[in-house]
């Protein structure tokens, strides 16, 4: 958990609790602490960098972050969590695509980001630009979302998000079950209108562009398929 800001605040976000104004004690620290902890671990083979989110730390704090990474020799893989793409595509700088680039060209680690996104009306030009800069800087670009009442809780609205991604080379990952955080009960889609959507997506849909219907369950070690 590398901070725990984020560019958005969303209501039904099961971290929104850990927002923070001012500058946490994760954006403080150099993370050599943690790095060494993996270094130590040898059946460690990936890293998730999660918040918040990882994309608002500056430049220079995630180039040390990513790199004292890349330097641990069992570590092979870098996964990246991140809302930048529609919330702030900007972010989104050549820099930045250069840093990811250099994982893999420099230290052969695989660069994985996923997007969180809950509806095609966040991917405009902007964020379709972001994700081509991605692309092109070599990092596997998948996609995870929030099933939400009144926003994405329709085969069609479902559809036209999934295929979307595909077609801008972005894959389907999962799409969560709400978590029951205070506040959200409005956006809760029951269990069983979210089978049947899934059951009405797989009809239609090549299997690559159907994402896995997760849910959280506090304790397991995993995801848990719905």
């Amino acid at each position: 958990m590398t901070t725990t800001r984020c560019f958005g605040n969303c209501r039904f976000c099961f971290r929104r609790h850990l927002r923070q104004l001012e500058k946490d004690a994760a954006e403080q620290t150099d993370y050599s602490h943690e790095i060494a902890q993996l270094a130590d671990d040898p059946h460690l083979r990936e890293i998730i960098l999660s918040g918040g989110d990882p994309l608002t730390l500056p430049d220079p704090k995630l180039e040390k972050l990513l790199f004292g990474l890349a330097e641990i020799p069992h570590l092979r893989r870098v996964r990246i969590h991140t809302r930048a793409v529609s919330f702030c595509p900007e972010r989104i700088t050549e820099p930045l695509c250069e840093m990811l680039r250099k994982l893999s060209t420099h230290y052969g680690k695989a660069c994985y980001a996923v997007l969180h996104v809950n509806h095609a009306d966040e991917l405009g030009p902007e964020a379709r630009d972001a994700i081509r800069k991605l692309l092109a800087a070599g990092v596997t670009l998948l996609h995870q979302g929030v099933l939400l009442r009144g926003v994405n809780d329709d085969v069609e609205i479902l559809r036209n998000l999934l295929e979307t991604l595909v077609d801008l080379r972005v894959l389907p990952y999962y799409l969560h079950q709400l978590d029951r955080v205070a506040g959200a009960a409005h956006f809760e889609v029951p269990v069983e209108e979210g089978d049947r959507l899934m059951d009405e997506l797989r009809k239609t849909l090549s299997g690559y562009a159907v994402p896995r219907y997760v849910r959280e369950i506090p304790g397991e070690t995993s995801k848990t398929p719905v």
